[in-house]
């Protein structure tokens, strides 16, 4: 069996409300991101109470998660893009360290 090398990479799980994941995955694509992975209608608690997902007919108040691998070298211009909107509405960006096996699917 071939060993495979990991390389190390950032994970970047950015939840925010429907109405503005167009603006998240806009920065994310302007900043040379590869890929991610949107899961929609979070359900769960936080500092504003209970959020319900599944929301009927109402998919801009639903709360969805980005979830992308990222070189560490483009985390700081990504968060200097987010800093501006968190100030004016809800989310928030969580930061992993991971490793990953083939870094070309990651990287540009």
């Amino acid at each position: 069996m071939h060993n495979l090398k990991l390389n190390p990479f950032k994970k970047l799980e950015i939840i925010l409300e429907g109405a503005h994941q167009e603006f998240a995955t806009d920065l994310l694509d302007r900043a040379g991101v590869k890929g991610y992975t949107i899961v929609s209608n979070l359900s769960g608690k936080g500092s504003q109470g209970f959020h319900e997902g599944h929301l009927m007919f109402n998919e801009d108040e639903v709360l969805n998660m980005i979830i992308t691998a990222v070189p560490e070298e483009i985390v700081e211009p990504l968060l200097e893009g987010f800093a501006p909107f968190f100030e004016k509405h809800s989310g928030v960006v969580f930061i992993s360290d991971i490793q990953v096996t083939r870094p070309v699917k990651f990287k540009n």
